[in-house]
Order: structure tokens, then sequence, then C-alpha cells
């Protein structure tokens, strides 16, 4: 009787933890982003800055779920976006989340001070379920550029 009581417990821990891993399954992770941002470096230097604007914008080699690249100047101007292509060539400086957050200035001091690290979270639409989550986003200078992947929380 004892033993059947253990094997139903670890039942219902397992069924209540299985949803939670399919959930997070389902986004990047914070060394994902890190890792993702590495690579779309090292794709710049070698197919250089207007190839590379191309491909995180309209190619599929760095979109993984909810994880895609933003890649601007210092000046605040959109080179490339891996969610939504209607930003690229906009200068986005002014860029508020709904809190009021000056998302793009948040993400520029972030590279210009330090050279790589991470925002402080914001608001944004998330592209996968095209609701506004917190978010915070990995980023790393290249020159008078910026490369960033954000996580949603």
């Amino acid at each position: 009787m004892r033993r059947i009581s253990i094997v139903f417990l670890l039942a219902c821990i397992a069924a209540l933890a299985f949803p939670a891993a399919v959930w997070s399954a389902d986004q990047g992770s914070p060394a994902e982003a890190e890792a993702m941002v590495k690579r779309a470096l090292a794709y710049i230097k070698v197919n250089g800055q207007e190839k590379a604007a191309e491909e995180f914008t309209n190619g599929k080699s760095f979109k993984d779920r909810d994880l895609y690249i933003s890649y601007y100047e210092m000046s605040g101007k959109a080179l490339g976006h891996g969610a939504n292509p209607k930003l690229v060539g906009k200068n986005l400086l002014g860029l508020k989340d709904p809190d009021g957050k000056m998302i793009i200035q948040m993400m520029i001091e972030v590279a210009k001070t330090k050279g790589k690290g991470w925002t402080d979270s914001y608001t944004f639409r998330n592209p996968l379920t095209d609701k506004v989550s917190e978010k915070a986003m990995y980023v790393e200078r290249v020159g008078e550029t910026w490369v960033g992947v954000g996580v949603y929380k």
C-alpha cells in the first residue's frame, strides 16, 4: 500500500512539472540568447553588415521560437529586425515601452558603457503570443552598431 502511494505521489509531481517544462521549452533561455548574439557577431564578421542585416531580418538561421536578432546603429537606426521587418531603416531612439522606458536608449547605454550585457526589463510584443510581455535583452557592441537578442519572461 505504501509503495502505491509513493508511486502515485511521484506521478502527480511529474504531471504538475510537465506543463512547466513544456512551456519553458517553447521559450528561449538567457544562455540561448547570448549564444545567438555570438553567432550573429561571427556572421557579421564573415559576411559584412549588409548581408547580415538581410539575413537577420528575412532569413531563418537567426530565428528560434521567440528568439530573434535586433541589429541597430548606435544612433538608434534599425539595420535588421527578426520579428518586424517594418522597423528596418527607422530611427527608433525614442521608442518607449508601455511603462515609458526608453527601450533603444537602454540597449545603446549597455553597448556603449559595458560593451556587452543584459538590459533591465521592459515590455515588448512577443511574436509567438502577440501579447505584450516582460522582456530583457542581451546586447553586444560591434563597432558603431550593436546586436541583441531578448528573452521573454
